[in-house]
């Protein structure tokens, strides 16, 4: 009996002292700093597969484990994409990933590298320029949040259902959805009706054919399967792209203030140039794929003539005025702003 009671003894001592074992090591497992990074775009799409998840895979991986982030797409934290930047600001994110142009009018500086003539083309050399120029032209767009990193993608074409675009005449009269403000005045020049669209709707939006076109880069094609909703993706002559979408990769700014210094760093060095020219990077491969997509599924590439695509330039000079315009209604003086770019995309 003594030899029973002192073997339940010895089960009930070991038992416990795994289970003790056992909490210590997922003590020792656990993360100190948890991060929730809240985004609009399926787990699917190019943005969370090539550019959010190895960002976030390498901050994880620098700290030693003291940093664990977990990614929500598809805005499944609740709300809609127009809401991630108010979350990311009241904290309830800490993370997100979302265009600018889906709040119109809070990034007014920022907008400038939307426009055409301004983003030309190369989403690389606009993320190196816009590094260069955040904490002296653009930073004060960003109260309550921290900047990790900006880019934008590949650019703009117009996606049409059915028409095909050939001329600067083409765009009169057209319904087009667009992604932002800075799209609506593109739009405008050209003599089109802007419809503003999030991304997640635009295949209802198209498939119920209240829009003939939308402007949008390639790279989302596969994602959404656009390509069996429209039939031609145009771009002007040497790759010339109706304007662009920044994007921002930000933190709720009372929660990066309360990091120690050595967890701050860690994002720090994971958000340098390097990672601002390297997103942009990734959207202009993700780009080329998008497109070769669309045409092994029998879409048709259609680019503009050069005398086409300097007329439609010349032309959307115009947005350059409508944002100088919008800024002084701000009281922001967005001539040396537009000089600093303009000098330094050139460069």
């Amino acid at each position: 009996m003594i030899k029973k009671k002192n073997k339940i003894q010895f089960i009930f001592s070991l038992t416990l002292s795994l289970f003790s074992l056992f909490c210590m090591t997922m003590n020792l497992g656990a993360a100190e700093y948890e991060f929730k990074f809240h985004h609009f775009l399926p787990k699917t799409s190019p943005a969370h597969i090539s550019m959010i998840e190895p960002w976030v895979k390498k901050v994880e991986e620098d700290s030693a484990g003291r940093i664990k982030i977990d990614i929500y797409p598809s805005m499944t934290l609740g709300g809609r994409p127009a809401d991630l930047v108010s979350q990311a600001r009241n904290g309830v994110v800490d993370l997100i990933w979302t265009s600018n142009g889906y709040t119109p009018g809070q990034f007014p500086r920022t907008e400038l590298f939307e426009l055409p003539l301004i983003h030309t083309n190369d989403p690389e050399k606009t993320g190196a320029v816009m590094h260069e120029m955040f904490s002296e032209y653009l930073e004060e767009d960003y109260s309550g949040l921290k900047v990790l990193f900006l880019h934008v993608h590949a650019g703009n074409v117009f996606q049409s259902v059915q028409k095909e675009i050939s001329d600067i005449n083409s765009f009169k009269g057209m319904k087009v959805r667009t992604p932002s403000r800075t799209g609506s005045w593109i739009l405008d020049e050209l003599g089109s009706e802007a419809i503003s669209v999030p991304m997640p709707d635009v295949v209802q939006t198209l498939s119920k054919n209240m829009i003939d076109a939308a402007l949008i880069p390639y790279e989302i094609i596969p994602t959404f399967k656009l390509n069996e909703y429209t039939k031609y993706q145009v771009e002007g002559y040497d790759g010339f792209r109706f304007g662009t979408l920044t994007f921002q990769v930000s933190m709720n700014k009372e929660k990066w203030d309360n990091l120690p210094n050595e967890i701050k760093e860690i994002f720090q060095a994971n958000s340098n140039l390097s990672q601002w020219k390297n997103a942009g990077k990734i959207w202009q491969m993700n780009d080329n794929d998008g497109l070769d997509y669309a045409l092994r599924n029998g879409n048709i590439h259609k680019i503009l003539g050069y005398n086409e695509t300097e007329g439609i330039k010349n032309k959307l000079k115009g947005t350059h005025d409508i944002w100088l315009r919008e800024l002084s209604k701000e009281n922001i003086d967005g001539a040396p702003i537009l000089e600093k770019a303009m000098q330094l995309m050139g460069e």
